[in-house]
């Protein structure tokens, strides 16, 4: 039992499970953003352009013909009225405009950090690119790496590069 703790321990402690719970709560977050984006600016704005047409208003009741045939056994005057189906489509187009805003904020927001890392990550290898790897051998011109302190062609030894500090100031 004491592994098992120990084990469950190790696995929430590791930093991939602390960011996918601190990734739901920032979701749940976004979530409710999108949905008052949707709910308080979009959608009246759609209803404003349909002609105060509210989405949730947007329905089809259907009507089949042996829906009133179902309580023929109960007499006429003991019937309930009869219930129809209702198709709230404006719901799920609601629903769908969502789930579009959602998707766009996320591809930018995804696209954006993308872009950072990349651009991170190029000047990275430009600050990589400029410092020197490697070096001339005074004694037979062949390149060689830049901490080496013996030629590996010529095996002759290195003069040690003099630090940019100790260099004497010229006037």
């Amino acid at each position: 039992m004491k592994k098992l703790i120990g084990e469950f321990k190790e696995f929430v402690s590791r930093g991939n499970v602390l960011d996918m719970a601190v990734g739901i709560i920032i979701g749940g977050a976004f979530t409710a953003i999108v949905n008052s984006l949707v709910g308080d600016i979009i959608n009246p704005l759609i209803n404003t352009i349909l002609g105060g047409i509210s989405f949730e208003a947007l329905n089809i009741t259907v009507r089949a013909p042996w829906i009133k045939w179902l309580n023929l056994n109960v007499p006429f005057f003991q019937r309930n009225p009869i219930e129809y189906p209702i198709l709230g489509f404006g719901s799920f187009i609601a629903a769908v405009i969502t789930f579009f805003i959602t998707a766009l904020a996320l591809f930018i927001l995804i696209k954006s950090i993308n872009k950072a890392a990349s651009l991170a990550k190029k000047k990275k290898e430009d600050e990589e690119a400029a410092a020197p790897t490697t070096k001339i051998c005074p004694f037979c011109k062949s390149e060689i790496n830049i901490e080496a302190t013996r030629c590996p062609h010529c095996t002759s030894e290195q003069p040690k590069a003099e630090p940019a500090a100790a260099a004497e100031p010229t006037a």
